[in-house]
C-alpha cells in the first residue's frame, strides 16, 4: 500500500499532462532555475547521475554464475554484457533467478546444517568435483557434503570480489536515488522521464542485491571438493550434444527449468541455474506471484510519469501505453498461469496460456524499448523546473 501510495504521490508531481505547445510555454512561465533563489541542476547533471545508477544498478549488481573454465577476459566480459542487457530489458528475470537462488541456498543451508553462503556457491556452480563437474543438483549433494561442510565460509568470501560493506554500500546507493526522488515529490519538483527509468532499477535494484546479500560476487574459480563414501544412485550417462538454444536459454531465466542440463557432461552451470528443490503447486504459485509483483512494481513506477510533461502528444501516449502494459502483464500472466495450473490440462487454458506467453515475448520487448528511447528523446524539451534541484536545507538545517 505504501508503495502505491508513493506512486500516486510522483505522479501528481510530475508536471504536465501534454507536450501541447501552449503548455510548454505556460510550464516555462510557471518555474525556472533562477540560481540566484534556487540550487540549480544542469542537463549534465541528470543524465550523468542517472546514467551512473543505471550502470551500478546493472553492470555493478550482477552476481554471476561461476564461468566456464578457461575462459578469456573477452569472453568474460561478453558474457557479463549479456546479461546486463538482459536485466536492462527484462530485470524481473534478474529478480526470478535471484528469488530462486535465495529459496535455495536457504533449503541448502537448512538440510545439510551449511551457511547460506554455502549454498549459494553450491548453486553457481562453485563447487566442482575431483573429475571436473560442478556439484550442483539435490542428488549430487549427499555425496560431497561432507567436503563442502570442512570448507569455512571464510574461504568461500574470500573468493569474492564483494564483501557485505561493499554491497550495503551499493544498497545505500540505489536508497540514496529513491530518496532524492522522494525529496523532489515532496517539493513539487518534476522528474523528468529518464529519472523515473532509473528509479524503476534503483527500486529492483535493492530488492536484488538483498537476495544475493550473502553470493559471493564475481568468482572465476570454483573450489575442487573430494566424494565422500556415501552410497548413493549413481548419475545416468547423458547426451553431450544436447546444446542448449537462445529460447532453452530465456525458457531456464523465466521458469529455472533446466533440462538440458547434464551434472557430468558439464564443465560448469547454466548463466540462471539455481538446484531444483521439491516444491507444492501452490508454493511454486506463491513464488511466481511474488517475481511478477516486482515486475508489476518495475512497471507502475513508469507509469509515475503518467502527467509529466512530453514534448509531443505522440510520445505522451506510446509511455503511458507502454507502462502501463509492463504493470499489467506480469498480473495477467500470473492469473493466467494460475488458471492453467487449476485447470489440468485443459485444451482452451493451456492455448490461452500459449496466446499470452507468445503476446509477453513479443510485446514485453518492444514496449520496454519504448520506455527506454523515449527516456533520452524527452530530454529534449524539459520545463524550467526539471533544473531546480532540491532544497536538503529544508530536511537537514544549515546545510
Amino acid at each position: 500500500m505504501l508503495f502505491w501510495i508513493f506512486v500516486l504521490l510522483l505522479t501528481k508531481q510530475s508536471g504536465l499532462t501534454q507536450g501541447h505547445p501552449d503548455l510548454l510555454s505556460r510550464a516555462a512561465t510557471e518555474a525556472s532555475c533562477d540560481c540566484t533563489v534556487n540550487s540549480c541542476r544542469t542537463l549534465f547533471d541528470i543524465v550523468w547521475g542517472c546514467l551512473a545508477t543505471i550502470f551500478a544498478c546493472t553492470w555493478v549488481s550482477l552476481h554471476q554464475n561461476v564461468p566456464e573454465p578457461n575462459l578469456g577476459h573477452f569472453s568474460l566480459l561478453m558474457r557479463k554484457l549479456r546479461m546486463m542487457l538482459l536485466m536492462i530489458i527484462a530485470p524481473e528475470l534478474v529478480v526470478g533467478f535471484a528469488a530462486r537462488q535465495f529459496a535455495s541456498a536457504r533449503w541448502i543451508s537448512k538440510e545439510f546444517d551449511v551457511s547460506k553462503t554455502h549454498g549459494f556457491f553450491c548453486n553457481m556452480g562453485g563447487f566442482m568435483s575431483e573429475e571436473g563437474h560442478p556439484v550442483a543438483t539435490e542428488k549430487q549433494l549427499p555425496a560431497y557434503i561432507s567436503a563442502i561442510q570442512k570448507i569455512k565460509k571464510a574461504d568461500i568470501e574470500d573468493k569474492s570480489k564483494g564483501d557485505t560493506l561493499s554491497k550495503g554500500i551499493a544498497i545505500a546507493q540505489g536508497l540514496w536515488f529513491v530518496t532524492q526522488c522522494l525529496a523532489r515529490a515532496f517539493q513539487h519538483l518534476p522528474l523528468t522521464e529518464l529519472e523515473v527509468a532509473t528509479l524503476a532499477f534503483a527500486v529492483l535494484s535493492v530488492i536484488i542485491r538483498l537476495l544475493w546479500l550473502h553470493k559471493p560476487l564475481d568468482v572465476q574459480q570454483p573450489i575442487v571438493v573430494a566424494r565422500s563414501e556415501v552410497e548413493v544412485d549413481p548419475l545416468p550417462e547423458e547426451d553431450m550434444e544436447n546444446f542448449p538454444t537462445f529460447l532453452d536459454t530465456l525458457d531456464g531465466a523465466l521458469s529455472g527449468d533446466y533440462y538440458y542440463y547434464h551434472p557430468i557432461s558439464s564443465t560448469s552451470v547454466p548463466s540462471f541455474y539455481s538446484i531444483e528443490i521439491d516444491t507444492e503447486d501452490n508454493q511454486q504459485l506463491v513464488n511466481l506471484a511474488g517475481v511478477l509483483g516486482v515486475g508489476s512494481i518495475f512497471g507502475s513506477i513508469h507509469c509515475a510519469a503518467w502527467n509529466a510533461l512530453f514534448p509531443s502528444i505522440a510520445e505522451m501516449w506510446i509511455w503511458r501505453i507502454s507502462s502501463a502494459f509492463i504493470a499489467a502483464y506480469p498480473v495477467l500472466a500470473f492469473l493466467t498461469i494460475a488458471l492453467a495450473t487449476w485447470a489440468h490440462d485443459n485444451d482452451i487454458a493451456d492455448a490461452l496460456l500459449g496466446s499470452f506467453m507468445v503476446l509477453g515475448a513479443v510485446g514485453y520487448p518492444i514496449f520496454r524499448l519504448f520506455l527506454i528511447i523515449l527516456s533520452f528523446t524527452t530530454l529534449r524539451s524539459l520545463p524550467p523546473s526539471a533544473f531546480v534541484d532540491v532544497s536538503w536545507s529544508n530536511y537537514i538545517p544549515h546545510l
